[in-house]
Parts: C-alpha cells; sequence; structure tokens
C-alpha cells in the first residue's frame, strides 16, 4: 500500500476511534508495528496527530498550512464530487474568484467550456485555465506563498477589494459551526475574507474531513456563507446542524 493511502487510512481510523494504540492501528491497517509508528512519526511531526503514552489522537488544532504536495492526494473523489456539484453554480459569463487549493483546481477543470472571467490567487489554476481562450485569467498578484504556491498580500488584497464577482468560492483546512472557517495564520485569512467579502455568491468547498478542525485566524462564520458544498460522509449529527443554517447545504 502506498504511504500517502496507508495514512489517510489512520486518520479515517482516529476520526471513528478517538484515541487509539499503535496495536490497534496494526490491525485494522494490515501493516508492521515498524510501518505503523514511521506513519505515526511523521504525522505528529506535521501537526496532524498527538502522540503520548495512552496512545494516539487526532490533533484537531492546524498550526501550519499543509503543503499542496500533502493535500493533492487526500480525498481525491470527494474532491471531483464537490467541483461536479459547484460547476452548476456558474453560469456563461460569469467573473468568478477561486480560492487557492486542490479542490479548487478540480473546478478549474470544469470551468475550461464556459465563457468566463476567473479571478485568482492560485499559480497552478491561473496557468491551467490560461491556455483556454473562452476563460479570461486574473491573477491577483503579490508574493508567492510557497507551501499553497498562490499569492498573498496586500497588492492581491486590493485587488479583490474592488471587484464585485458572481460567485467567490472559498477553500479551507479547518471548518465547523463552533469556530467557523479559520485559517493557520493572518496573512491568509485577511486573504480569504476579501475574496468573499463583495461577491453576490458565497460558497464554503470542504470535504468533511476538514470538519471539527480548527486554526487560530477565523475566516468567516460558516452562516455567512451563501452555500456550503461537502460529502455525505459527514455525521448525520452535523449534517443537521449545518442545514439549520441561514446557508444552504449541499451534500454530494
Amino acid at each position: 500500500m502506498r504511504r500517502q493511502a496507508r495514512q489517510d487510512q489512520i486518520l479515517e481510523y482516529l476520526k471513528a476511534h478517538n484515541l487509539v494504540t499503535v496495536e490497534q492501528l496494526v490491525a485494522a491497517i494490515n501493516a508492521s508495528p515498524a510501518t505503523i509508528r514511521r506513519d505515526l512519526i511523521k504525522l505528529d511531526r506535521q501537526g496532524i496527530i498527538h502522540r503520548s503514552h495512552g496512545g494516539v489522537a487526532l490533533n484537531r488544532f492546524i498550526p501550519v498550512q499543509p503543503t499542496t504536495n500533502q493535500k493533492q492526494l487526500r480525498q481525491q473523489a470527494e474532491k471531483r464530487q464537490i467541483a461536479q456539484c459547484a460547476i452548476d453554480m456558474v453560469q456563461p459569463g460569469d467573473s468568478v474568484v477561486l480560492d487557492a487549493g486542490t479542490t479548487m483546481l478540480e473546478l478549474a477543470r470544469h470551468l475550461t467550456y464556459l465563457p468566463v472571467r476567473v479571478i485568482t490567487a492560485d499559480l497552478h489554476i491561473a496557468l491551467f485555465l490560461s491556455e483556454f481562450t473562452q476563460v479570461e485569467v486574473t491573477i491577483i498578484g503579490g508574493r508567492i506563498d510557497d507551501s499553497s504556491q498562490s499569492c498573498v498580500g496586500d497588492h492581491g488584497r486590493r485587488l479583490l477589494r474592488a471587484i464585485n464577482p458572481d460567485v467567490a468560492f472559498l477553500s479551507c483546512n479547518s471548518w465547523c459551526i463552533e469556530k467557523g472557517i479559520t485559517a493557520p495564520n493572518e496573512e491568509k485569512a485577511g486573504l480569504k475574507q476579501d475574496i468573499i467579502a463583495n461577491a453576490r455568491r458565497r460558497v464554503l468547498l470542504a470535504d468533511s474531513s476538514k470538519y471539527g478542525a480548527y486554526s487560530l485566524f477565523r475566516v468567516a462564520e460558516l452562516g455567512s456563507m451563501t452555500d456550503i458544498i461537502t460529502d455525505k460522509l459527514l455525521s448525520s449529527s452535523v449534517q443537521k446542524k449545518l442545514a439549520a443554517l441561514s446557508c444552504r447545504l449541499h451534500l454530494v
């Protein structure tokens, strides 16, 4: 089994069982104790889990932003389904803001046949869409963030505050009803706030694996979004809570 797939299985097991032992993970994942321990050391260094004498548990506080390489192989099926739902919210001629991230890149792949204007902070998205003549692409500019290969800083924020897009799609690494949408640093949080500030429709794209996690800086309350698109692996109790918000919940 590939290391990333194995680590994803470890995380899924931890979500279901909270505190677990190495022996339980060995039996559940069907890997050797040495392999499991190496995976746990890596996940611990990334701040994803917490190891103690009692066992291993998820660390739902995310202190730093995961890199694009770390995220691109996770929840691939869910990201594709979320993107397929999101594309129905875009009409020909729309102006669309795409946040940075792997889910947003999936959405960009569905935009290629539409005559739209796309404003994005993500270098990968901008380069990909620039090959399609019916898509007009604007990159917000500014300093490049190494972890996400996207633009950050005041230059891009000024552009975002000066536009009135039809729809803005927001990504995140952590979200929950209690703490809202959060980001690991103030710079990213401020940029995300400007992405949705003037949009007619504000759409959060977030798979269920990120629910319940949180970071230091608040971006927005979930109720401030017009739509939330996530997957059906979210627990039924959380689905009911989200359905009670003023925004529209889309489960894929």
